[in-house]
């Protein structure tokens, strides 16, 4: 009877800690002077904010500014013109930890950092892409901007006509005006609504496996995507995978 009252006990004080540990990482300790992401989201636009979070993709780099995706286990944040040398460009690896201190603006809907100045510190965390596929065309959507997210089971849908007349998949610009290298259109529908997703060129070039992916979709492919919930004048994802199933 002692040995396994011991053993429930011990089973029991497992389970706790595995609770416990849970609930400590969904509620990340930040360093002083450092926002929550609620207290972030509070904030009032135009104003100083500091926040800490990991680096999910790098954008582009010109002239000693980087914009970057970062997340932490709260919320995500969208760094545009972030002063940054090559050389430290070069160490935003994917799950890098960094303290930002910048400007809470806003553009066309999209929630940025501007005129912002970072450090890397220590810690490590590579976000898991959330499926936000339910919450399109929903008031909630908006809640998870900038987040690595994933869309499933959705049906490719033209997105415009080629000279010929002739339903295409894909645009190169938003108005078929660019051409290859330039950003990449198209459309996908579930439940009978169309949302237009775009492949953004300086976060998923030419070269890259994404950007050849969408040339060649074809209208009525079932496809599952993964990408970054950027905003403009309404939800505008950047889509840095797609799978045709």
């Amino acid at each position: 009877m002692k040995k396994l009252t011991t053993l429930l006990l011990t089973l029991t004080l497992a389970l706790a800690c595995v609770g416990c540990g849970s609930k400590a990482e969904e509620a990340e300790v930040k360093s002083e002077g450092v926002m929550t992401y609620e207290e972030y989201m509070a904030a009032e636009l135009e104003t100083e904010v500091v926040i800490e979070a990991y680096v999910q993709a790098k954008q582009s780099w010109w002239e000693d500014k980087a914009t970057v995706y970062a997340q932490d286990k709260e919320g995500a944040y969208f760094m545009y013109d972030m002063a940054c040398s090559e050389e430290d460009y070069e160490k935003l690896e994917v799950g890098t930890k960094i303290k930002v201190t910048g400007y809470k603006a806003e553009w066309a809907g999209e929630i940025e950092i501007i005129d912002a100045t970072f450090e890397i510190v220590e810690g490590n965390y590579v976000a898991e892409a959330e499926d936000v596929t339910k919450l399109l065309n929903s008031d909630e959507l908006i809640n998870h901007q900038n987040k690595f997210v994933s869309f499933k089971g959705m049906t490719v849908e033209a997105a415009g006509q080629d000279e010929a007349g002739n339903d295409v998949a894909f645009l190169y610009s938003w108005d078929g005006s660019g051409q290859e290298g330039d950003d990449l259109y198209f459309n996908a529908s579930i439940d009978g609504t169309t949302y237009t997703f775009t492949i953004e060129s300086y976060l998923c070039d030419s070269s890259t496996e994404v950007y050849n992916a969408v040339k060649n979709l074809s209208i009525g492919d079932t496809i599952d995507m993964e990408g970054f919930l950027y905003w403009y004048e309404g939800v505008n994802p950047h889509i840095t995978s797609v799978t045709v199933k």
